[in-house]
């Protein structure tokens, strides 16, 4: 893609709803390597840079940060309607096949071999928030903190919540304040 060429951007919001069911479809476990995936690498609607900004503030916004990028994506190329298009993408497919694993995991909870069917499906999740994490670590250098700021606040947000175990809230103001108020001072 030249300078010149426009980048790509979702057709309608019903391209928004398809992608955002498809993406939704996807993501067992957790959706950040198959939203990285298809938004950034396949459809080229955000840099990596935007993407690791936009995931960062829907982390910090209350509810699911898929659900919450979903509604930033949509809002900026629909407004309004786009950011319902995006979400209702995001929670109509995925809510009917919840509602037909429950029925059926109510009927089979007792099976170990469904027990252990989930634990497998939990590592493989870790594995794939690691390698994406992994990924996405070069556009960290573009950040304002740069990247081994960044790293040492990862690393610090670990030891707090794995090691010392902290309430998420307690690191997520203490360390998010501490990295916001760093940014701005390297800003002005």
């Amino acid at each position: 893609m030249t300078e010149q060429d426009p980048r790509p951007q979702p057709r309608s919001r019903t391209d928004l709803f398809v992608s955002f069911t498809l993406l939704a479809l996807q993501g067992f476990g957790g959706v950040l390597a198959v939203v990285q995936r298809e938004l950034v690498e396949k459809k080229r609607w955000m840099t990596k840079e935007e993407f690791v900004e936009e995931w960062a503030v829907a982390q910090i916004m209350p509810g699911p940060n898929v659900v919450n990028l979903s509604l930033m994506i949509g809002s900026r190329y629909f407004g309004l309607s786009g950011a319902m298009a995006a979400l209702a993408g995001m929670l109509t497919v995925p809510l009917l096949v919840v509602l037909g694993l429950a029925l059926i995991y109510a009927e089979f909870a007792g099976n170990p071999h469904v027990a252990g069917a989930l634990r497998g499906m939990g590592a493989v999740a870790a594995g794939l928030v690691t390698a994406t994490g992994l990924k996405l670590l070069g556009a960290l250098s573009k950040n304002v903190l740069g990247l081994p700021v960044c790293i040492a606040i990862g690393v610090l947000a670990f030891m707090a919540i794995a090691v010392m175990k902290l309430p998420l809230a307690w690191v997520l103001f203490g360390l998010g304040g501490f990295c916001c108020v760093l940014a701005y001072r390297r800003l002005t």
